[in-house]
């Protein structure tokens, strides 16, 4: 039996809450004090300390009630990284959460340590949608979880205005494994957006190109390193939520809202080329966080939903191709929760094949299936439908089924414009009841 989801996220909530009150001692020593300075009208945070070489400040964050308690209590923390392994053990053993593969637990481990998520870099990819199942309450499938590669963005005028930085890059990842190297861009083999160990895996920096396109890297100064621009990606990274990663005795991360990634992935998926693995893993993707974030955050989808589609022609475009190629019942929950009808999507149609019809005793409805370009549909028509429309009156499980049979034609007409027209009242099936029926004939 799977766990509670209240329990699993009351479990993740104390790992995170001890993570990053562990990622923020770790970062700002006791000899030390917390400084402010107001910037375009938004007051930001400083750790300065003295060094051999005079006085060092340190970025630390926007100010919000979190880093102000944070600060507040900055001395009183303790050290309890055995609990916190405790947890994370809870999370995976027990709750059956997942985690990364070692090595990228342990990249990501040396990224954070070094400053990377504290200076705003957030964790994007199939490695933060690994902390989506613990953030969620919930077990994303197995299969669309693993991934040899670790991607990480960051506003570029972030990078530019905090005056902070870590260690080089590659000095960071070489404390790992002494492998890494930079891999020559493509345009320009002087810049590295990548680098790569000997074991393959391989780490991508990406920045948003908010301008034309343009596929030139760019500095970001703050990780000391370049990124490679890409589209549609300051969508994904504005306002991004802190994670725990599950290795360890947790890692302190930022990633996008899980709500933002979907939407985003609806996007992208159509820029990559047909057939390729990572445009299925995409969908795979979107469809499991659709189904999971309908019923766990229906306003936050909503509002991203919203926001992407008024971006503009080529968005919307993107999304309703995506949306129409994904499973019926995941696509359906948007849908529902978007309050559009079916036919909202301009390529979607029913196809009826021949397979046999069957009736279930349970629900009494006679139940058939038909295809849509996403996956099965089912459709039913109910007992008393086909007893007040079809005179099916006194007739046995086998005489219902029978009589869907002859008027199978009529029938099929009517789920499919209740499919493309009537508002979307269960994901994945059509249910003709006998109200249905007067209004679906005259169709």
């Amino acid at each position: 039996m799977p766990p509670p989801s209240l329990i699993t996220q009351t479990t993740y909530a104390e790992l995170l809450e001890r993570s990053a009150a562990a990622a923020f001692r770790e970062t700002f020593p006791e000899d030390g004090a917390f400084t402010s300075k107001l910037i375009k009208g938004r007051r930001y945070w400083y750790f300065q300390s003295s060094t051999g070489k005079g006085r060092s400040q340190r970025y630390v964050g926007p100010e919000t009630r979190e880093l102000l308690d944070r600060i507040h209590h900055h001395k009183e923390a303790r050290d309890d990284e055995h609990e916190r392994r405790a947890l994370v053990s809870t999370l995976i053993r027990s709750f059956n959460l997942p985690r990364p593969i070692p090595e990228i637990g342990d990249t990501v481990a040396a990224l954070a340590k070094a400053g990377v998520f504290r200076l705003r870099g957030v964790l994007v990819g199939t490695v933060a949608y690994q902390t989506y199942s613990a953030m969620l309450g919930c077990r994303l499938p197995a299969s669309i979880l693993q991934t040899g590669d670790i991607d990480i963005a960051q506003f570029r005028n972030v990078s530019i205005a905090m005056k902070d930085q870590i260690p080089p890059i590659l000095d960071v990842l070489k404390t790992v494994d002494g492998t890494f190297r930079a891999v020559p861009h493509s345009s320009d083999n002087r810049r590295s957006t990548s680098y790569m160990a000997k074991s393959g895996l391989r780490i991508d920096f990406l920045m948003p190109n908010e301008g034309p396109d343009d596929e030139a890297p760019q500095s970001l100064p703050a990780l000391q390193t370049d990124a490679q621009p890409l589209r549609f990606l300051d969508y994904l990274i504005h306002e991004p939520e802190a994670a725990v990663i599950l290795h360890n005795a947790g890692i302190y991360v930022h990633v996008p809202a899980p709500e933002r990634y979907a939407v985003h992935k609806l996007i992208i998926a159509q820029r990559r080329p047909t057939g390729l693995a990572k445009r299925d893993k995409d969908i795979r993707q979107v469809e499991a966080l659709l189904e999971v974030l309908t019923q766990k955050r229906p306003h936050e989808l909503k509002s991203a939903w919203n926001e992407a589609y008024r971006r503009g022609k080529a968005w919307r475009e993107l999304m309703i191709i995506t949306l129409v190629a994904i499973a019926p019942r995941s696509r359906d929950a948007l849908l529902k929760l978007i309050e559009q009808p079916r036919r909202f999507l301009p390529e979607l149609r029913l196809e009826f094949g021949e397979r046999q019809p069957r009736y279930e005793f349970d629900r009494d409805v006679v139940v058939f299936m038909a295809k849509d370009v996403g996956g099965d549909v089912h459709c039913e028509i109910s007992r008393e439908a086909l007893e007040d429309h079809f005179g099916g009156d006194g007739l046995d499980r086998e005489g219902r089924v029978e009589l869907f049979r002859k008027n199978r034609s009529k029938i099929e007409h009517m789920v499919h414009t209740k499919y493309l027209s009537w508002p979307v009242e269960e994901p994945g099936v059509v249910l003709i009841k006998t109200n249905d029926v007067p209004r679906l004939l005259n169709k």
